[in-house]
């Protein structure tokens, strides 16, 4: 069924205030989008960024009244604080499948496939991850996950040990295992990562070699390979235990770095890690490096 969606433009201080109350009118779904292309790089962990200005977007089933809506809003708010309203209608469709229009197949390192369902590759020589959209972050899709798989399908990880350390989807502790590892430990402090983690190793049939924990539930252990795909600030504040969990002579993985942070990122690690030169994808890059 087609749906009213109705779109706000407002302050950073009001966009919170101003979802809530969309809600308590009975919006099936709000968001926020940012108004003004303002890039938001690195939010604290728990923290939700809300632009300067925001666009809040809410859904609401076709038996609302969207001018009685409007006329509550402006009631409810000053409406010098709302720079804009727009309405229209939303035809349904397929959500689920419609992210396919943009997501393919994607190749890394001459030996690795990311692929969704439905377009799987089997190319001789090459291994084939089975990955859709889901509850947590992580395609192959961003320069921060690329450059991780790319480093990933350029090793032999035969019979290594793998630590997944932010995990997200589970993207890189599966393609770990399916590249040859012995086994993955997937650490988040999302549920929902964990969730997909477990879905994703079942779907690619390597569930018996990764095992999910949360922070307080994971006791360290050492590994051959560490893969750290977080934010330059957790990377830096998180140096001392991820360092040791590499175990010596083994490879630490760093990414979710901007350009201008690689070096206090490195500087963090330098004591434990013996950095090579970084990688840089457009504005990230990977650093990554062996424990001696």
């Amino acid at each position: 069924m087609p749906w009213h969606q109705i779109t706000v433009t407002t302050l950073e201080h009001l966009a919170p205030t101003l979802a809530d109350f969309f809600d308590r009118q009975g919006a099936v779904s709000v968001t926020y989008m940012d108004a003004e292309d303002e890039p938001v790089y690195e939010p604290a962990i728990g923290e939700t960024k809300i632009w300067t200005r925001t666009q809040v977007i809410a859904l609401f089933e076709l038996d609302s009244e969207p001018e009685t809506i409007k006329a509550k809003v402006y009631g409810q708010f000053p409406a010098q604080d709302l720079l804009a309203w727009q309405y229209e209608a939303v035809a349904d469709q397929a959500w689920e499948r419609a992210w396919m229009e943009y997501y393919h197949p994607m190749k890394f390192a001459g030996r690795l496939w990311v692929c969704p369902t439905g377009q799987e590759q089997h190319e001789t020589g090459t291994v084939c991850l089975t990955l859709d959209p889901g509850l947590a972050f992580g395609t192959g899709t961003h320069p921060t996950t690329a450059l991780c798989l790319e480093w990933l399908a350029s090793h032999d990880l035969s019979g290594k040990t793998v630590i997944d350390y932010g995990c997200g989807s589970g993207i890189l502790a599966v393609a770990a295992v399916l590249l040859g590892a012995e086994s993955a430990l997937a650490v988040d402090i999302d549920p929902q990562a964990l969730t997909a983690t477990r879905d994703n190793a079942l779907k690619n049939n390597v569930q018996d070699k990764i095992i999910c924990y949360l922070p307080e539930q994971f006791k360290p252990v050492q590994a051959d390979v560490v893969l750290a795909n977080i934010l330059a600030k957790p990377l830096i504040e998180l140096a001392a235990p991820i360092s040791a969990l590499v175990a010596p002579g083994g490879q630490l993985v760093l990414s979710g770095i901007l350009h201008d942070q690689s070096g206090a990122v490195m500087d963090a690690y330098r004591q434990a890690i013996n950095f090579a030169l970084p990688v840089q994808q457009e504005d990230w890059i990977r650093l990554d490096g062996c424990k001696p």
